[in-house]
């Protein structure tokens, strides 16, 4: 198997990288908003997992917006422990770039986050989003409750009619509960933060996601 093949197709268990019981050292606090970008969070507060792409431009989009407490990027969805960035981008962690989202659903609830989420790219790409290629950058909401599974659920099947609409295809984006987060190198961490005019390669589909029911 090619290099390229391996970066477009998913490790197994037994396949996946070894990983390493050290923690990735990461910055005490956000450097936009000052909070601890590390638990315990206020007893409050939810939490979700995103991935949907590249995950600098990700997680802007979701610590502009209200209600969100501190936000973070890192590797969730794999088998390895602990890996780095260069590993991701093997495709041999079976990891996606992710957003940690901490928020207070007295102010931003967890359909209006899904609602950023589908808006933000485009989920019918696979293994890619536009130039960007490999399974690190796969559509996925990881989620921390059997309520956040279902509105995810929900929201998905909602958003194909939409997109079916539109003449998008199918859906590829995985739903599932969220495994363990591992966060990413120091300079990841609100990368456009630091740098403002840094890449960000995600775009919408122009499609809007309308609000469930629920």
């Amino acid at each position: 198997m090619g290099l390229f093949s391996k970066k477009m197709e998913l490790p197994t268990a037994e396949t996946a990288l070894a990983g390493r019981d050290e923690l990735m050292p990461v910055p005490a606090s956000h450097y936009v908003n000052g909070k601890p970008l590390k638990p315990p969070f206020p007893s409050h507060l939810e939490q979700a997992i995103f991935g949907l792409g590249c995950f600098w431009g990700a997680e802007r989009i979701f610590w502009e917006r209200e209600g969100v407490h501190v936000t973070a990027v890192g590797y969730s969805g794999g088998y390895t422990p602990n890996p780095s960035y260069e590993e991701v981008c093997s495709g041999l962690t079976g990891h996606n770039e992710v957003v940690l989202v901490v928020f207070d659903p007295a102010i931003v609830d967890y359909q209006d986050l899904l609602s950023l989420f589908w808006e933000s790219h485009n989920p019918t790409q696979g293994m890619r989003q536009d130039n960007d290629l490999g399974t690190q950058y796969r559509s996925g909401i990881y989620t921390f409750n059997d309520n956040q599974l279902k509105q995810a659920e929900d929201s998905l099947h909602c958003f194909q009619a939409c997109l079916r609409q539109e003449g998008y295809g199918s859906i590829t984006t995985e739903v599932r509960p969220a495994t363990e987060f591992y966060y990413a190198e120091h300079y990841h961490q609100q990368y456009l933060a630091k740098v403002p005019n840094g890449y960000c390669g995600l775009g919408g589909t122009g499609v809007c996601y309308p609000p469930l029911a629920v």
